[in-house]
């Protein structure tokens, strides 16, 4: 592993790994941090918990998540999955359950991401969008049609 971080992180890594909630976690490999951190933030409205060059921790929805970069994870088995792949996350959406799928959009187009497809109804039940953020991770936010 290579850090870059040139400050003490706000935890011990061994902390905040043990102060995970059980449930399902999400880490994004990223190249950089600061683009996704920033895409986090003033696209989807999440709380950056801490974020240095090598890794954040975002809160968004209740949940917490991460980014590492790629240069943090060279000893890592995932190293392998990721050389050399253009688009990160290709076939994964990450659904972002009562997130406002008409502001974001508005929010990704002001910033200049790549919006997949505008908000719009579903027959399911859910008004949604498909919104591109760093390295090709594509976010869905959603929220229930009134009904």
């Amino acid at each position: 592993m290579a850090k870059k971080r040139t400050k003490q992180p706000w935890m011990a890594a061994d902390d905040f790994g043990r102060s995970l909630p059980r449930g399902i976690g999400v880490n994004l490999l990223v190249r950089e941090i600061a683009p996704m951190e920033a895409f986090c933030r003033d696209v989807l409205g999440a709380q950056i918990i801490y974020a240095d060059e090598d890794f954040a921790a975002i809160q968004l929805l209740g949940s917490v998540f991460m980014l590492h970069a790629d240069h943090s994870y060279l000893n890592n088995p995932m190293t392998g999955v990721i050389t050399g792949v253009e688009t990160r996350g290709a076939g994964l959406e990450i659904r972002l359950y009562g997130a406002d799928p008409d502001r974001i959009e508005v929010m990704a187009r002001k910033l200049d991401h790549i919006v997949l497809a505008g908000s719009v109804d579903k027959p399911h039940g859910i008004r949604e969008c498909h919104i591109v953020g760093p390295d090709g991770y594509v976010f869905v936010p959603s929220l229930a049609i009134a009904g």
